[in-house]
Formats: structure tokens, sequence, C-alpha cells
């Protein structure tokens, strides 16, 4: 969320800020909201010190007085009830102007970074560097055909038991992906992340904290009869892991790991990817979450894609990293990193990891606070896949296929799954 004192005492600069993601942002109305806003603060803020004083006169008039009835003590009482009414008065209005300026402010994305490139859309994202060897040669299968012929997955029955867009694993299918799950946590975990576990489902205050809602509610799947959502992402739960709290400086940065199930109505993508595991309405990630102090923040933003690519490098996956242009940044990001893992059968890279630094947008959205020279402040978050599962065996089954029709397993994952291929059943 961005700072209401910011759009409330310079809202040219806030509209300058957000036009940098491509488009136009009309501010007028929040910012007479704010002001509004703030005339009422004074207001109630003056009858306050008003009532304080008339109370001290009422108290002074009760001490010298013999007679609790007399006409300049009811006079002082009749007058502070006439405080007591406007100050109420007045605070409704104030509740009522401070959830109008929520509502609206909550609609408003973060302000790119200006280290981010500029851009309109994906075609304006920079490359910022390859790592490995593309596997490249004809007649190559795609993943789905591969899982298939070994009867690692099955799409047509998961239709039948709930719709379109989900899968169900089979024998070394589900087996590759726990080893998967285990792997990445193993790695985090060396690496100095805290495991959490987080519920599947969340409710919509943390969805609003980590900046799904309101604007993405149609992303999401909601449960009718509660205020409860099935994550989209671990990053919501762990967002919400320490809402309204202050976090002493000397336990950040703190770093946390969780794998989840996600959910996704993946809007709007009907028609894109509808074979295979790369676009699903429920998959599995491992995700990787920091909360830092402000200054460590861009640190903090290399220090966390490294972690993302290390897991690439260990299971040998050819990928490249990509800096997001200002208008294909995420709602939450100020500045995001892609890695893009190579698919062979499409001739392409693919997202595997978005790796973004929200500066004090989601800390603000959630209350999450530190000291820095004695004072409250908002720290940052940021967050990025530490990888997605179903995208990384995708990847593992299109790189690591074999002329026999076997797969290869990646050395640094045989412990986990227990062979060096997959092979026909």
């Amino acid at each position: 969320m961005l700072d209401q004192k910011l759009i409330r005492e310079n809202p040219a600069c806030v509209e300058e800020n957000l036009s940098l993601r491509g488009k136009v942002y009309d501010i007028t109305r929040i910012h007479e909201l704010t002001v509004r806003k703030k005339e009422i603060d004074i207001e109630i803020s003056s009858l306050q010190s008003e009532s304080k004083k008339l109370s001290k006169l009422i108290g002074q008039e009760i001490r010298k007085c013999q007679d609790n009835n007399s006409k300049e003590l009811n006079n002082l009482k009749k007058k502070g009830n006439e405080y007591r009414i406007k100050i109420s008065e007045f605070e409704e209005k104030q509740r009522i102007l401070d959830e109008q300026i929520n509502n609206e402010i909550s609609n408003l994305p973060n302000f790119p970074s200006k280290d981010a490139p500029t851009g309109k859309d994906e075609s304006n994202n920079v490359q910022v560097k390859t790592w490995g060897n593309p596997l490249k040669a004809n007649n190559l299968k795609s993943h789905w055909e591969i899982g298939e012929s070994l009867n690692l997955f099955e799409s047509i029955k998961s239709t039948k038991m709930s719709k379109s867009r989900f899968i169900t694993l089979i024998g070394n299918g589900a087996r590759l992906e726990r080893a998967l799950i285990n792997f990445m946590l193993d790695m985090h975990t060396k690496n100095g992340y805290l495991e959490l576990m987080t519920p599947a489902l969340v409710n919509s205050e943390s969805l609003k904290g980590s900046g799904q809602l309101p604007k993405f509610s149609n992303e999401s799947f909601k449960c009718s009869n509660d205020d409860l959502w099935l994550s989209p992402t671990a990053e919501v739960p762990l967002t919400a892991f320490h809402k309204n709290e202050i976090i002493d400086p000397k336990r950040l940065p703190i770093k946390y790991v969780a794998y989840s199930p996600c959910f996704r109505r993946e809007a709007g993508s009907y028609g894109k990817d509808t074979k295979g595991l790369i676009r699903l309405h429920q998959f599995n990630k491992v995700e990787l979450y920091w909360f830092c102090n402000p200054s460590k923040s861009l640190e903090a933003h290399k220090k966390i894609t490294s972690d993302a690519e290390n897991i690439l490098q260990k299971l040998e996956l050819p990928y490249r990293l990509v800096d997001i242009c200002t208008g294909d940044l995420g709602f939450s990001s100020s500045r995001t990193f892609d890695l893009e893992v190579w698919l062979p059968s499409s001739k392409c890279y693919r997202e595997i990891s978005s790796c973004s630094n929200c500066l004090d947008f989601q800390a603000r959205r959630s209350a999450i606070r530190t000291k820095i020279d004695k004072k409250n402040t908002y720290l940052h978050t940021l967050n990025g896949s530490g990888l997605a599962i179903g995208r990384t065996m995708a990847a593992i089954l299109e790189n690591g296929q074999q002329s026999d029709g076997s797969v290869k397993i990646p050395d640094s994952l045989v412990p986990y799954f227990g062979s060096n291929f997959l092979k026909t059943p």
C-alpha cells in the first residue's frame, strides 16, 4: 500500500511514479479524500484538547463548590457533553473516510523501481544472462508426451474428478514431485531459511496484505460459506505470519521457505498451455520469503534470486535471468527478476520463478514494522519461487530425455528419487 501522507502532500509525485507502469493513474479523488481526512483529524484533535481543558475546569468547580447542581457546574457539564457529541460525530466521519481511503489506495500498485527497465509489456524485458547449454535437436518430445509414455500423470481422469487443468500424478510422477519438494526444502534450509508449513486456506485480510485483494479476486477460489480462500501462493500466509507485529531489528533478516499447494483460476489464460504441467489450477511450489531492514533490501533481492538460481544449477537446467520492465511488473513488486527455464520442445524459455522486492508495500498493508533509530518503521519484504515444482518437472523431463525414451535424473536429485533414470514401466 502506498503512503497516505505522500498521496496527500504530493499527488503529482505519486501519479508520476505510477505512470512508469505504462498507464495513466488519476488519483484526484483519493487525494481529495486524504485532504478531507486530515482536516477532520485536526478538528478531532482540537475538540479533544478543548474537552480536556473543560474536564479540568469541571474538576476545579466540583472541588470549590458545595453544590454539585450549581448553575456554573451544570453549564460546564452541558458544554462537556456537547464536545463529546461533536467528537463522536467527527470520529464517525473519520471512520467512513478511513474505509473509503483504504479501499481506494488498496487498488493502487507499488511504485516501480527507478532501476527497473522502462517499458510497456514483456517485449521490453531485458535479458541479463543465460546459464547452461540449451538442448536443441529435431524430433524432441514435449513433457506431456514423455509423461504419457512413462505413465507419470493423468489428466483425462482428473477432469472427471474435478475439471480441466487439474492433473493426477502417478507412480514415478508422484515420486519425482515428492523428490523435488524435499530436495528444494533441504537446499534452502541448509542455506539459512527456516521452513514453515502454512495453512492452505487464508482469510481476506491476508490476501489484502500481500496484494492479491481486492484487485485479483477473480484469480482465486473462495469458499462460499466462510471468509476463506484457497491460497494462490505461500507468499500470502508468509506475509500474514507477522501481521500487526513490530519485529526486533536484531532478528532481521528473517528468511522463510515454505512448500505449499497453490490454487489459481488462471482467468484469461484459456487456450494457453492446455496440456501438461505448465498452467494448472492446482500446483505445488516451494516459496522463499524475506523480511529485512529497508537499507538491506537491494542486497537481499540479489541474494534471494541467487538462491533460486542455485536450484536450477544443481538440477543442471539451462535458464536465463530477465529484468522485468516497469510495465510488466506484478502489482506488489517494485522490481522483479524472472528466472526462465529452457523447454526444448517449444524452443523457448518459460518462467519458473519470479523474485521480487516489494519494498514496504506489503509491510504497510499488513502493519509489519521494525525499530530504526527508536522509531517504528515499515520493513521490506521480498519473495521468490524456489521453485515451481510442476514446471521444474516439465523441464527435467524435456531436458533429460534420451533416445531410448527414458529420462536422465539430475545427479543432485538421485539421492531423493532413488534412481538415475525414469524408464517405461
